[in-house]
């Protein structure tokens, strides 16, 4: 499994506390595995992301950008139809540095019972310049980026809890998620996803040996089976709800084929999806 490990890959000083790093590539990429070994700014330029957690998922366009939590994620990266490139502005940030900020601000540092993965937020004008700035600083010498970076990382924090509050802060704050609770969220939040074992292993922080023992024991069946139950449960719910027709379904629930799709459901449901439209 290729795992990338942020900031740790990047050619950064890697003691620093708080890095900044202008990304750019001219190539999509699929659900890259990525670790963030510390918190993530990550202000979009151009381009699409979707980001999934272990409990949560989004897609931003460039009006947005995301406060990530470290840990394991889940990365897609589209290139913009214009400039043919994806490019954001990365603020990397310890938990030290977090603690710091919010003890001199006398914040609670007690974190939320729901804490989530990632916050996204809208540009405004001044995250805008702000992110101007950032971009000049990653063109500075290493030695003057630090000096200069710890007032910046100050000042978006600032900004960003006077306008939308300090929860997002607190929910950075590392806690110890129950691991088993953590492979429900991340089994529940992502069942129609068309994620792999290995993935959604990956996401729990377990090997996938260890994912498919503890899935077994929570779920009773194995993950294939589950999975498979699942999909064809929401197929159902379309066909009846939103008279989808089995040939717009098959894929969304799992099936290479059109007839291995008939063939399931009607073992499920006693019915083939057309009769049961019928009969409803």
């Amino acid at each position: 499994m290729n795992i990338i490990s942020l900031p740790d890959n990047l050619p950064l000083e890697k003691d620093s506390p708080i890095q900044v790093f202008e990304y750019r590539v001219d190539n999509n990429s699929l659900r890259g595995k990525i670790n963030l070994t510390k918190n993530t700014i990550s202000f979009l330029i151009e381009g699409t992301k979707e980001f999934i957690s272990h409990n949560k998922s989004t897609t931003i366009k460039n009006d947005k950008f995301l406060v990530m939590k470290s840990g394991n994620c889940l990365m897609t990266e589209t290139i913009s139809a214009i400039n043919k490139q994806y490019k954001s502005i990365l603020l990397f940030f310890s938990d030290e540095v977090l603690l710091d900020f919010l003890e001199k601000n006398k914040l609670n540092t007690t974190p939320p019972k729901n804490a989530k993965s990632y916050y996204a937020f809208s540009y405004d004008s001044y995250i805008q310049h702000f992110v101007e700035s950032l971009e000049k600083i990653t063109q500075l010498e290493k030695q003057v980026q630090g000096k200069l970076l710890k007032s910046k990382f100050e000042e978006i924090m600032i900004y960003l809890t006077e306008k939308k509050g300090k929860t997002f802060l607190n929910g950075l704050l590392k806690n110890h998620d129950d691991r088993i609770m953590r492979l429900i969220n991340v089994v529940e939040n992502n069942k129609l996803n068309k994620l792999t074992l290995q993935e959604l292993s990956f996401l729990c922080n377990m090997s996938l040996s260890t994912f498919k023992r503890e899935f077994s024991k929570q779920f009773q069946m194995p993950p294939s089976k589950w999975f498979q139950e699942k999909r064809l449960e929401h197929a159902e719910f379309l066909l009846r709800t939103q008279k989808k027709r089995p040939i717009e379904l098959y894929e969304s629930a799992g099936y290479e084929s059109l007839s291995n799709f008939i063939q399931a459901f009607k073992k499920k449901y006693g019915h083939t999806p057309k009769q049961f439209q019928l009969e409803q």
